[in-house]
């Protein structure tokens, strides 16, 4: 069943990532790697919220699996984002690299302590 789970999140992770991915790159044209940026930052956020949650509620192991190694794991990149990040810098794209960088990390950490932070506020204001 796990698998089964796993591999079902996946897929919906991996379609999500290209679907938004691709809605980004037609909204932004510059050379940045917008789409990426936008689905590790949201992928981010989701996980710090969705963590939030299930540290409040009894939820099985095989549905976080599912969410958080499934799902996510499939919509977020960090190959497709160091590799973007390389070729900035063989393209002399220096600003641009260091920028993908800081904004990844930086806002990636804030926007789980965010998404954390917010599903507790929810959690409490429910109770």
């Amino acid at each position: 069943m796990k698998i089964v789970l796993l591999l079902t999140g996946g897929a919906i992770g991996t379609l999500a990532r290209y679907a938004l991915a691709g809605f980004t790159h037609k909204v932004y044209t510059g050379s940045f790697p917008m789409g990426t940026l936008v689905v590790n930052l949201l992928g981010s956020f989701v996980i710090g919220f969705l963590w939030g949650i299930s540290e409040s509620r009894n939820i099985s192991p095989n549905y976080r699996s599912f969410a958080f190694i499934g799902v996510l794991g499939g919509f977020t990149t960090f190959s497709t984002y160091a590799l973007e990040t390389m070729n900035l810098i063989r393209e002399n794209e220096i600003r641009q690299a260091i920028t993908n960088l800081l904004a990844t990390n930086v806002f990636g950490l804030i926007l789980v302590f965010a998404g954390f932070f917010i599903a507790k506020e929810l959690i409490n204001l429910i109770k």
